[in-house]
């Protein structure tokens, strides 16, 4: 899992926008590109050509279940 200093100061590559950390700890989601990046040991692969369309259906899961990276 991500140390919560580090997910408050992460966003995306992208739009520089915060990042929800999403399933089970897997994956950092942008709601605003519906956009998922991966994360393989605890490293947060934050490379916009390695992100992934996120469909309807994970959009609502990820955007109920996403602990924000925003320190608002």
């Amino acid at each position: 899992m991500l140390d919560e200093k580090l997910l408050g100061i992460l966003v995306c590559p992208a739009d520089q926008g915060p990042l929800l950390l999403v399933d089970n700890g897997k994956a950092l989601y942008n709601p605003r590109l519906r956009r998922a990046y991966r994360i393989e040991d605890d490293i947060p692969v934050l490379l916009v050509d390695q992100a992934r369309d996120v469909s309807e259906q994970e959009h609502a899961r990820f955007t109920g279940q996403g602990l924000s990276a925003d320190p608002q």
